[in-house]
């Protein structure tokens, strides 16, 4: 049991960070650390794709050296699509950032459960 989860150790570490972010995301009232808790959700999906993705042993999927067979290769999918997530969360997070700061110069507070019961009252 030991052996497999050091084997498979960048693996645990993903679901790990993974699970940290989660909760940090679920229980912080702050707005600001609720991002943060995205972003390290984010990460440890990114970490998780490139484990996946690399195989001992196997170069960069450019072709040199006239091998051409694709078991001397890695599979470039896991890298593109960890590049492509990089680049959306840049956006999403500065999407968030930019939501939050509106909701600051509103209600002059991060804390999620003023701003709701802040909205409850002007309902009213």
């Amino acid at each position: 049991m030991e052996a497999e989860l050091f084997a498979n150790y960048g693996e645990a570490v993903a679901m790990l960070l993974f699970a940290i972010g989660f909760t940090n995301l679920l229980l912080q009232r702050n707005l600001i650390k609720k991002i943060i808790g995205f972003n390290i959700m984010d990460s440890a999906i990114y970490l998780f794709l490139t484990e996946k993705g690399y195989i001992a042993g196997r170069n960069a999927p450019i072709i040199t050296d006239g091998i051409q067979e694709a078991e001397a290769y890695v599979n470039p999918i896991p890298a593109g699509l960890v590049l492509t997530g990089i680049v959306v969360s840049v956006s999403v997070t500065a999407l968030m950032l930019s939501l939050v700061l509106q909701l600051y110069r509103r209600f002059h507070t991060l804390n999620l459960d003023e701003i709701s019961t802040r909205l409850r009252k002007e309902k009213r």
